[in-house]
């Protein structure tokens, strides 16, 4: 276990921002320039800069304690209708899942089967490379029905997440990644678990055909590759602007069961996929 507190995040635009208690003490250069579910923000990011990633990030710490003792991890309402955090936590909360493996800040790779903790912790952030334990976050998550995966040095494995659901219990499980090996090696280990491929800007050509062929969710964020991918053997597109594809009958499920559970209208018809919208990052990368 490290003394240092320190927690490194891929944020808006793929943009790495190191956070060392609670403060921001590094960010780097976007990978892209704009995107429309930045501008959505509740600290918008209307252009993809560094300075304007460094205001969204340490709001985030002052408003809800990111990366902080302070952290919350419980939230209900939806961000976006179609994002991992809100398909997992309906697709948990109407039964169709008993559990989701998710990772947060302070605490690393956890299992949980509350959908207000799978909506808090990953609904409010995404891109978690590396994190430090903070042990109020742990105990907070475990209050509200989350196992922390390794307390000590808050570890980020998804695949021994799906080994901890397991051993916990669970059987229809669902997992995020955002590595294609780590992707491809739950599917070999774990065939029946629900995969969410997230953060997938930047993507490689090769990863993103790794991505496609072992995920059941695919998160198409800013990338030029899993559009391509997808537009292959895609079974359903969810959204236009950032959108979200399902490759299995088992993502296609996941998807409908939320389109079920809201009031919100929606369109259906038959189409080739990928269908752009009128907005999208730019660039596709």
């Amino acid at each position: 276990m490290s003394d240092r507190d320190e927690h490194i995040i891929e944020a808006a635009g793929k943009c790495r921002v190191v956070v060392r208690d609670g403060r921001v003490v590094e960010v780097g250069a976007p990978q892209i320039k704009e995107c429309p579910l930045a501008r959505r923000f509740a600290c918008p990011v209307e252009e993809m800069t560094p300075d304007a990633i460094r205001k969204n990030i340490e709001e985030r710490i002052r408003s809800f304690g990111m990366c902080t003792p302070e952290r919350e991890v419980l939230a209900g309402p939806d961000f976006v209708p179609f994002g991992a955090s809100e398909l997992l936590s309906s697709a948990v909360r109407r039964g169709d899942l008993d559990a989701a493996v998710i990772a947060s800040d302070g605490a690393g790779t956890l299992v949980t089967k509350n959908p207000a903790l799978i909506q808090g912790i990953g609904g409010r952030m995404s891109g978690l490379v590396k994190t430090s334990p903070i042990p109020e976050v742990i105990a907070r998550i475990e209050e509200n029905g989350g196992v922390v995966l390794d307390p000590e040095a808050a570890v980020i494995d998804q695949a021994a997440g799906v080994t901890l659901a397991r051993t916990l219990g669970h059987r229809r499980i669902a997992v995020t990644t955002a590595v294609a090996a780590e992707a491809t090696a739950i599917r070999e280990q774990f065939p029946e678990t629900v995969i969410v491929a997230v953060h997938t800007t930047g993507i490689s050509r090769e990863d993103a055909a790794l991505m496609a062929g072992a995920a059941d969710l695919l998160t198409a964020c800013a990338s030029k590759h899993i559009r391509e991918e997808a537009a292959k053997a895609a079974l359903l597109q969810a959204g236009t602007s950032i959108p979200v594809f399902a490759m299995t009958r088992a993502g296609k499920a996941i998807i409908l069961g939320k389109v079920l559970e809201t009031d919100q209208p929606f369109i259906i018809h038959a189409a080739h996929l990928p269908v752009p919208g009128s907005q999208s990052p730019e660039p596709l990368c």
